[in-house]
Protein backbone atom coordinates (compact mmCIF):
# COMPACT_ATOMS: atom_id res chain seq x y z
CA UNK A 1 0.00 0.00 0.00
CA UNK A 2 1.55 3.24 -1.15
CA UNK A 3 -1.21 5.54 0.13
CA UNK A 4 -2.49 5.87 3.67
CA UNK A 5 -4.78 8.34 5.45
CA UNK A 6 -5.16 8.80 9.18
CA UNK A 7 -7.31 11.22 11.15
CA UNK A 8 -6.10 12.23 14.59
CA UNK A 9 -8.63 14.47 16.32
CA UNK A 10 -9.55 17.05 13.73
CA UNK A 11 -6.29 16.69 11.80
CA UNK A 12 -6.02 14.63 8.63
CA UNK A 13 -2.66 13.00 7.88
CA UNK A 14 -2.02 11.47 4.47
CA UNK A 15 0.94 9.49 3.15
CA UNK A 16 1.73 8.90 -0.50
CA UNK A 17 4.92 6.82 -0.59
CA UNK A 18 4.92 6.73 -4.38
CA UNK A 19 5.28 10.51 -4.49
CA UNK A 20 7.14 10.60 -1.16
CA UNK A 21 4.64 13.13 0.20
CA UNK A 22 3.29 13.51 3.70
CA UNK A 23 0.29 15.85 3.92
CA UNK A 24 -0.97 17.63 7.01
CA UNK A 25 -4.51 18.94 6.42
CA UNK A 26 -3.80 18.99 2.70
CA UNK A 27 -0.44 20.76 2.93
CA UNK A 28 3.03 19.23 2.86
CA UNK A 29 3.97 18.46 6.43
CA UNK A 30 7.55 19.48 5.75
CA UNK A 31 6.49 23.12 5.42
CA UNK A 32 5.42 23.21 9.04
CA UNK A 33 9.03 22.94 10.21
CA UNK A 34 10.93 23.98 7.10
CA UNK A 35 10.65 27.69 7.90
CA UNK A 36 12.49 27.15 11.18
CA UNK A 37 15.32 25.32 9.39
CA UNK A 38 15.39 28.03 6.75
CA UNK A 39 15.89 30.68 9.43
CA UNK A 40 18.60 28.55 11.01
CA UNK A 41 20.46 28.10 7.72
CA UNK A 42 20.13 31.77 6.78
CA UNK A 43 21.48 32.82 10.18
CA UNK A 44 24.56 30.62 9.77
CA UNK A 45 25.13 31.98 6.26
CA UNK A 46 24.77 35.57 7.46
CA UNK A 47 27.24 35.08 10.31
CA UNK A 48 29.80 32.72 8.80
CA UNK A 49 29.60 33.35 5.06
CA UNK A 50 28.76 31.01 2.20
CA UNK A 51 31.81 28.73 2.31
CA UNK A 52 31.72 28.20 6.07
CA UNK A 53 27.94 27.63 5.93
CA UNK A 54 28.41 24.85 3.37
CA UNK A 55 30.85 23.14 5.70
CA UNK A 56 28.56 23.56 8.73
CA UNK A 57 25.58 22.08 6.89
CA UNK A 58 27.65 19.28 5.42
CA UNK A 59 29.18 18.40 8.80
CA UNK A 60 25.87 18.59 10.65
CA UNK A 61 24.01 16.54 8.06
CA UNK A 62 26.74 13.89 8.02
CA UNK A 63 26.99 13.57 11.80
CA UNK A 64 23.22 13.44 12.16
CA UNK A 65 23.16 10.66 9.55
CA UNK A 66 25.80 8.67 11.46
CA UNK A 67 23.60 8.74 14.57
CA UNK A 68 20.57 7.57 12.56
CA UNK A 69 22.54 4.80 10.84
CA UNK A 70 24.03 3.47 14.08
CA UNK A 71 20.66 3.47 15.83
CA UNK A 72 18.91 1.56 13.05
CA UNK A 73 21.81 -0.87 12.85
CA UNK A 74 21.11 -1.80 16.46
CA UNK A 75 17.37 -2.02 15.89
CA UNK A 76 17.27 -3.93 12.61
CA UNK A 77 19.48 -6.20 10.62
CA UNK A 78 20.52 -3.83 7.84
CA UNK A 79 22.85 -4.91 5.06
CA UNK A 80 23.47 -4.16 1.40
CA UNK A 81 20.66 -6.50 0.34
CA UNK A 82 17.86 -4.77 2.23
CA UNK A 83 19.12 -1.20 2.55
CA UNK A 84 17.20 -0.10 -0.56
CA UNK A 85 13.84 -0.98 0.93
CA UNK A 86 14.84 0.31 4.37
CA UNK A 87 15.80 3.76 3.12
CA UNK A 88 12.60 4.23 1.13
CA UNK A 89 10.38 3.04 3.98
CA UNK A 90 12.18 5.16 6.58
CA UNK A 91 12.65 8.56 4.98
CA UNK A 92 9.69 8.94 2.65
CA UNK A 93 7.05 8.69 5.47
CA UNK A 94 8.97 11.37 7.38
CA UNK A 95 8.62 13.91 4.56
CA UNK A 96 12.24 13.68 3.39
CA UNK A 97 11.23 12.96 -0.23
CA UNK A 98 12.41 10.04 -2.32
CA UNK A 99 15.82 8.52 -1.71
CA UNK A 100 16.16 5.74 -4.25
CA UNK A 101 19.26 3.59 -4.73
CA UNK A 102 19.47 2.97 -8.48
CA UNK A 103 22.92 1.39 -8.56
CA UNK A 104 24.80 -0.65 -5.99
CA UNK A 105 28.08 -2.55 -5.93
CA UNK A 106 27.97 -4.95 -2.98
CA UNK A 107 31.69 -5.73 -3.24
CA UNK A 108 32.97 -2.16 -3.17
CA UNK A 109 29.92 -0.78 -1.31
CA UNK A 110 29.43 1.98 -3.85
CA UNK A 111 25.93 3.41 -4.22
CA UNK A 112 24.21 5.79 -6.64
CA UNK A 113 21.17 7.61 -5.22
CA UNK A 114 18.38 9.48 -6.94
CA UNK A 115 17.17 12.04 -4.39
CA UNK A 116 13.94 13.82 -5.27
CA UNK A 117 11.85 16.51 -3.57
CA UNK A 118 13.72 16.36 -0.27
CA UNK A 119 12.93 19.03 2.32
CA UNK A 120 16.18 20.96 1.67
CA UNK A 121 15.34 21.25 -2.03
CA UNK A 122 11.84 22.46 -1.14
CA UNK A 123 13.29 24.94 1.31
CA UNK A 124 15.69 26.37 -1.29
CA UNK A 125 12.94 26.52 -3.90
CA UNK A 126 10.63 28.30 -1.50
CA UNK A 127 12.41 31.62 -1.93
CA UNK A 128 13.99 30.78 -5.29
CA UNK A 129 17.46 31.23 -3.85
CA UNK A 130 19.11 28.95 -6.38
CA UNK A 131 20.95 27.12 -3.58
CA UNK A 132 22.00 23.50 -4.05
CA UNK A 133 21.52 20.60 -1.68
CA UNK A 134 24.19 20.07 0.99
CA UNK A 135 22.66 18.90 4.25
CA UNK A 136 20.54 16.02 2.90
CA UNK A 137 23.22 14.72 0.52
CA UNK A 138 25.79 14.64 3.32
CA UNK A 139 23.21 13.13 5.66
CA UNK A 140 22.93 9.96 3.59
CA UNK A 141 26.73 9.63 3.59
CA UNK A 142 26.52 9.69 7.38
CA UNK A 143 23.72 7.12 7.36
CA UNK A 144 25.83 4.70 5.30
CA UNK A 145 28.80 5.36 7.59
CA UNK A 146 26.73 4.47 10.65
CA UNK A 147 25.22 1.39 9.03
CA UNK A 148 28.42 -0.17 7.71
CA UNK A 149 31.00 1.15 10.19
CA UNK A 150 33.08 2.48 7.28
CA UNK A 151 33.50 6.15 6.49
CA UNK A 152 31.48 7.07 3.39
CA UNK A 153 31.63 10.25 1.38
CA UNK A 154 29.68 11.54 -1.59
CA UNK A 155 29.83 13.29 -4.93
CA UNK A 156 26.84 15.12 -6.38
CA UNK A 157 26.68 14.38 -10.11
CA UNK A 158 23.47 16.31 -10.76
CA UNK A 159 21.31 18.65 -8.71
CA UNK A 160 17.53 18.70 -8.90
CA UNK A 161 16.28 21.81 -10.66
CA UNK A 162 13.78 22.91 -13.28
CA UNK A 163 15.56 20.78 -15.89
CA UNK A 164 16.52 17.78 -13.74
CA UNK A 165 13.72 15.93 -11.90
CA UNK A 166 16.07 14.60 -9.21
CA UNK A 167 19.59 14.84 -7.83
CA UNK A 168 22.11 12.12 -8.63
CA UNK A 169 24.56 11.44 -5.82
CA UNK A 170 27.30 8.83 -5.67
CA UNK A 171 28.36 7.39 -2.28
CA UNK A 172 31.56 5.44 -1.67
CA UNK A 173 34.00 4.49 1.11
CA UNK A 174 36.54 7.29 1.41
CA UNK A 175 39.30 8.76 3.56
CA UNK A 176 37.57 12.14 3.31
CA UNK A 177 36.08 13.07 6.67
CA UNK A 178 34.25 16.07 8.05
CA UNK A 179 37.18 16.59 10.42
CA UNK A 180 39.64 16.85 7.53
CA UNK A 181 37.30 19.26 5.73
CA UNK A 182 37.09 21.44 8.85
CA UNK A 183 40.87 21.48 9.10
CA UNK A 184 41.21 22.30 5.40
CA UNK A 185 38.83 25.24 5.72
CA UNK A 186 40.65 26.47 8.83
CA UNK A 187 43.98 26.30 7.01
CA UNK A 188 42.48 28.04 4.00
CA UNK A 189 41.05 30.81 6.16
CA UNK A 190 44.38 31.17 7.94
CA UNK A 191 46.14 31.36 4.58
CA UNK A 192 43.68 34.04 3.41
CA UNK A 193 44.28 36.03 6.60
CA UNK A 194 48.04 35.72 6.11
CA UNK A 195 47.68 36.86 2.49
CA UNK A 196 45.62 39.84 3.62
CA UNK A 197 48.21 40.73 6.25
CA UNK A 198 50.98 40.39 3.66
CA UNK A 199 49.02 42.64 1.31
CA UNK A 200 48.61 45.23 4.07
CA UNK A 201 52.32 44.98 4.93
CA UNK A 202 53.24 45.43 1.26
CA UNK A 203 51.01 48.50 1.00
CA UNK A 204 52.49 50.02 4.17
CA UNK A 205 56.00 49.18 2.97
CA UNK A 206 55.37 50.92 -0.35
CA UNK A 207 54.00 53.95 1.49
CA UNK A 208 57.06 54.03 3.76
CA UNK A 209 59.42 53.61 0.81
CA UNK A 210 57.73 56.49 -0.95
CA UNK A 211 57.94 58.61 2.19
CA UNK A 212 61.60 57.70 2.68
CA UNK A 213 62.36 58.68 -0.90
CA UNK A 214 60.65 62.01 -0.37
CA UNK A 215 62.46 62.85 2.87
CA UNK A 216 65.82 61.15 2.26
CA UNK A 217 66.79 63.44 -0.63
CA UNK A 218 65.38 66.85 0.31
CA UNK A 219 66.29 69.86 -1.82
CA UNK A 220 66.45 73.03 0.29
CA UNK A 221 66.67 76.44 -1.37
CA UNK A 222 68.36 78.43 1.43
CA UNK A 223 68.99 81.67 -0.45
CA UNK A 224 68.51 82.94 -3.96
CA UNK A 225 70.46 80.73 -6.40
CA UNK A 226 71.82 78.59 -3.53
CA UNK A 227 70.44 75.09 -2.95
CA UNK A 228 71.39 72.61 -0.22
CA UNK A 229 71.03 68.83 -0.55
CA UNK A 230 71.76 66.92 2.68
CA UNK A 231 73.24 63.45 2.18
CA UNK A 232 72.20 61.07 4.95
CA UNK A 233 73.13 57.45 5.62
CA UNK A 234 74.13 54.85 3.06
CA UNK A 235 73.23 54.94 -0.62
CA UNK A 236 72.45 51.85 -2.66
CA UNK A 237 71.86 51.84 -6.42
CA UNK A 238 68.17 52.71 -6.20
CA UNK A 239 68.60 55.47 -3.65
CA UNK A 240 71.50 56.92 -5.61
CA UNK A 241 69.43 57.11 -8.79
CA UNK A 242 66.60 58.79 -6.88
CA UNK A 243 68.99 61.37 -5.45
CA UNK A 244 70.50 62.26 -8.85
CA UNK A 245 67.12 62.33 -10.63
CA UNK A 246 65.37 64.44 -7.97
CA UNK A 247 68.28 66.85 -7.61
CA UNK A 248 68.85 67.47 -11.32
CA UNK A 249 65.14 67.93 -11.98
CA UNK A 250 64.75 70.46 -9.15
CA UNK A 251 67.91 72.57 -9.66
CA UNK A 252 66.62 74.46 -12.74
CA UNK A 253 63.30 75.14 -11.02
CA UNK A 254 65.14 76.89 -8.18
CA UNK A 255 67.45 78.69 -10.64
CA UNK A 256 70.41 77.35 -8.71
CA UNK A 257 73.94 78.58 -9.34
CA UNK A 258 75.48 76.74 -6.39
CA UNK A 259 74.73 73.22 -5.15
CA UNK A 260 75.86 72.58 -1.58
CA UNK A 261 76.12 68.85 -0.83
CA UNK A 262 75.96 68.60 2.95
CA UNK A 263 77.95 65.52 4.03
CA UNK A 264 77.30 65.97 7.77
CA UNK A 265 74.79 63.12 7.85
CA UNK A 266 77.10 60.59 6.24
CA UNK A 267 78.90 58.02 8.32
CA UNK A 268 82.58 58.57 8.96
CA UNK A 269 83.31 56.04 6.27
CA UNK A 270 82.34 57.04 2.74
CA UNK A 271 82.20 53.98 0.54
CA UNK A 272 83.60 54.05 -2.96
CA UNK A 273 80.01 53.84 -4.21
CA UNK A 274 79.06 57.01 -2.27
CA UNK A 275 82.20 58.76 -3.49
CA UNK A 276 81.28 57.89 -7.09
CA UNK A 277 77.77 59.17 -6.42
CA UNK A 278 79.11 62.54 -5.21
CA UNK A 279 81.41 62.77 -8.21
CA UNK A 280 78.62 61.88 -10.65
CA UNK A 281 76.15 64.31 -9.07
CA UNK A 282 78.70 67.15 -9.10
CA UNK A 283 79.67 66.44 -12.71
CA UNK A 284 76.01 66.38 -13.77
CA UNK A 285 75.33 69.69 -12.01
CA UNK A 286 78.35 71.22 -13.74
CA UNK A 287 76.80 70.37 -17.12
CA UNK A 288 73.85 72.54 -16.04
CA UNK A 289 76.23 75.40 -15.20
CA UNK A 290 75.95 74.82 -11.46
CA UNK A 291 78.96 74.71 -9.16
CA UNK A 292 79.02 71.96 -6.54
CA UNK A 293 80.44 72.65 -3.06
CA UNK A 294 80.99 69.93 -0.44
CA UNK A 295 80.17 71.09 3.09
CA UNK A 296 80.14 69.41 6.50
CA UNK A 297 83.52 67.84 5.84
CA UNK A 298 84.98 66.46 9.08
CA UNK A 299 88.69 65.63 9.48
CA UNK A 300 87.83 61.93 9.05
CA UNK A 301 85.87 62.61 5.86
CA UNK A 302 88.67 64.83 4.58
CA UNK A 303 91.09 61.91 4.86
CA UNK A 304 88.69 59.60 3.04
CA UNK A 305 88.13 62.16 0.29
CA UNK A 306 91.87 62.67 -0.11
CA UNK A 307 92.46 58.92 -0.42
CA UNK A 308 89.46 58.20 -2.64
CA UNK A 309 89.99 56.87 -6.13
CA UNK A 310 87.43 59.43 -7.24
CA UNK A 311 88.84 62.93 -7.62
CA UNK A 312 86.62 64.73 -5.12
CA UNK A 313 89.34 67.32 -4.48
CA UNK A 314 88.15 69.13 -7.61
CA UNK A 315 85.15 70.30 -5.58
CA UNK A 316 85.45 73.07 -3.01
CA UNK A 317 85.34 71.38 0.43
CA UNK A 318 84.32 73.35 3.51
CA UNK A 319 83.90 72.50 7.17
CA UNK A 320 80.28 73.53 7.71
CA UNK A 321 77.11 74.48 5.88
CA UNK A 322 77.50 78.03 7.18
CA UNK A 323 80.92 78.32 5.58
CA UNK A 324 79.51 76.97 2.34
CA UNK A 325 76.72 79.56 2.22
CA UNK A 326 79.19 82.38 2.92
CA UNK A 327 81.49 81.02 0.19
CA UNK A 328 78.68 80.85 -2.38
CA UNK A 329 77.51 84.35 -1.49
CA UNK A 330 81.05 85.67 -1.82
CA UNK A 331 81.50 84.11 -5.26
CA UNK A 332 78.25 85.65 -6.41
CA UNK A 333 79.33 89.08 -5.12
CA UNK A 334 76.90 89.17 -2.21
CA UNK A 335 77.31 89.41 1.57
CA UNK A 336 75.13 89.10 4.62
CA UNK A 337 75.06 92.24 6.75
CA UNK A 338 73.21 93.28 9.88
CA UNK A 339 70.33 95.68 9.52
CA UNK A 340 70.85 99.15 11.05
Amino acid sequence: MTKKQLTVGDVDLQWDLEKAEVLFDGGAVVFFWISAMETFFDSIREIAGTEATKLVLETTGFRQGVVVGEEFLHMKNINTSNIIEWLANTYAPAGWGKAKIVKMDEETKQFTFHIQDDWEYKMNQRKQKGLEGIFVHAHYAGVLTGLFGTNFWYKTIQYQNDENPYSIVEYYPSDITVQSNIHDLSRKQEALKIQELERMVDEKTMMLQKLIKEISSPIIPVLENIVVVPMIGNYDEERSEDLILNTLSELPRHRAHYLLLDLTGLHKHISEHTARLIDKLGASARLLGIETILVGVSPELAMVIAQSENDLNKFECLKSLQHGIYYALGKSGRTISKAD
